[in-house]
């Protein structure tokens, strides 16, 4: 007997139940040519489990498994059970191409079944309906799609390019069913990928967050070897049924986070859309050997909430910044006022940015008998955000590693402002402020800017 792939989910979140229309479901599934493999019928009776007053007890349902497994099986089995038992029901997918051959699958198996049917062919919009039985449509997601319909299940196929704007057109279309499902499959997302719903379902499922909700996956925890063979076993259910080592062996290139994703399922932990990636930040660890004075970035969060403090000192041909802290404005700025008495005959300059809070600070500043701070221009501002990614690119920047920054950091994204081509950052994680990412650009660049002061010699 051939060597088989992972049967069970090398992660799974199943809420407990006694009973489930699974094995029906499977046995209507084989009176096709086809034959439910084990880990597909797992899922099936997972996701058919119901309770006490004959709801599901998943109304929501994610799986992820490497691609070429044979996921679309498993739905194909849950839309067969459905339509047989009268239900109203939307499949939808990222790509027009793979909705119509999700159609064209589940025709097939209707007609290895001999069940009547009709079914409309027109591309785009697919549809199929079972004779005193239930009906389903075939889409390709848009923002709009679904609006003002009503359905009983609802398929996201390829979920990993599920966006928000596409969940708030649909995710209410099964409101007004009695006995609602959702039910979500695909891959991890890649550098392309467009959506963060299926990830963000993922999170809650791992964090005891979400409700009604169960989850299964094949992946890997950390990227791993290309050729690691067993990892091909333990992440591929299919293996050994139709998939093979060799197809498997062909598909190593050099793109070894690729093959991680689309073969391993690994899920990666860092935004890949980041103006800055986690690589491009790591590459740039280092500790200093400082050779000036400190120039300190200050920043005002444009939520009022927080103010972020940063340090910059050139250290040779480089310059090392460092966040000091992250605070809620509330604490006052009595912290940032006792760090700069303590510091202030190493610091050459202090730049605070934020109109909410930059001239009370420079009130204060004085009132302590501190320089004054710098209060820069939009277009200094424009200029220090573009002066910090060509450092980071041309790599003249060192930094500790702290992990709030790299946090931060390497979950970012640019922002218009002005209208002359200028940018600035946000956050891509609503608990990261991008405020201390700005106070490291201030602080870099003041330093990046700042000429020494020469002292005049006198020659007879």
């Amino acid at each position: 007997m051939s060597r088989l792939g992972r049967q069970t989910p090398t992660f799974a979140f199943t809420l407990p139940y006694s009973q489930t229309y699974g094995e029906e479901a499977v046995e209507l599934y084989e009176t096709t040519t086809r034959t439910a493999r084990e880990w597909q019928s797992l899922l099936v009776y997972d996701i058919l489990a119901y309770d006490e007053e004959g709801l599901f007890v998943h109304s929501k349902y994610g799986y992820e498994i490497p691609r070429r497994n044979g996921k679309g099986e498993v739905i194909a089995i849950r839309e067969l059970w459905g339509l047989a038992h009268g239900e109203r029901i939307l499949h939808t997918a990222h790509r027009t191409t793979t909705s119509h051959s999700a159609w064209e699958r589940l025709c097939i198996l209707l007609d290895e079944a001999n069940v009547q049917y009709t079914a409309t062919k027109q591309l785009g919009l697919e549809t199929v309906k079972v004779d005193g039985g239930g009906s389903i449509a075939f889409r390709t997601r848009s923002s709009k799609g679904g609006l003002g319909e009503g359905y009983d299940l609802l398929v996201i196929d390829e979920a990993q390019e599920y966006t928000i704007d596409q969940e708030s057109a649909l995710k209410y279309v099964v409101s007004d069913a009695e006995n609602p499902q959702t039910i979500f499959c695909g891959t991890p997302p890649t550098a392309v990928s467009s959506g963060t719903v299926f990830m963000k379902m993922r999170e809650a499922v791992m964090l005891g967050k979400s409700s009604n909700t169960g989850w299964a996956e094949w992946s890997v925890e950390h990227q791993s070897p290309t050729d690691d063979v067993e990892l091909w076993y333990e992440t591929n259910p299919s293996l050994g049924q139709g998939l093979t080592e060799r197809k498997i062996k062909d598909e190593i290139t050099n793109d070894d986070l690729d093959f991680n994703i689309q073969r391993l399922g690994y899920w990666v932990k860092y935004n890949q859309k980041s103006a800055i990636t986690s690589r491009e930040w790591d590459e740039l660890k280092g500790m200093p050997e400082p050779s000036g004075k400190l120039h300190i970035g200050i920043k005002y969060g444009h939520d009022n909430k927080n103010v972020a403090m940063s340090i910059a000192v050139k250290s040779g041909d480089k310059i090392f910044v460092e966040a000091i802290d992250c605070q809620g404005i509330r604490n006052g700025n009595q912290w940032i006022i006792d760090f700069l008495l303590r510091q202030q005959k190493n610091i050459a300059q202090v730049v605070v940015d934020g109109a909410n809070g930059q001239e009370i600070l420079k009130a204060l500043m004085l009132d302590y008998r501190l320089k004054p701070p710098h209060l820069p221009t939009v277009k200094e501002i424009t200029m220090a955000n573009a002066g910090f990614e060509q450092a980071v690119f041309a790599k003249s920047i060192m930094h500790n590693a702290q992990p709030s920054v790299v946090q931060v950091v390497t979950n970012c994204e640019k922002r218009a402002i002005g209208s002359n081509g200028g940018f600035g950052y946000r956050s891509q994680i609503e608990t990261a402020d991008i405020a201390l990412m700005d106070s490291l650009i201030l602080a870099h660049w003041s330093c990046a800017n700042h000429k020494e002061k020469k002292k005049q010699t006198i020659s007879y």
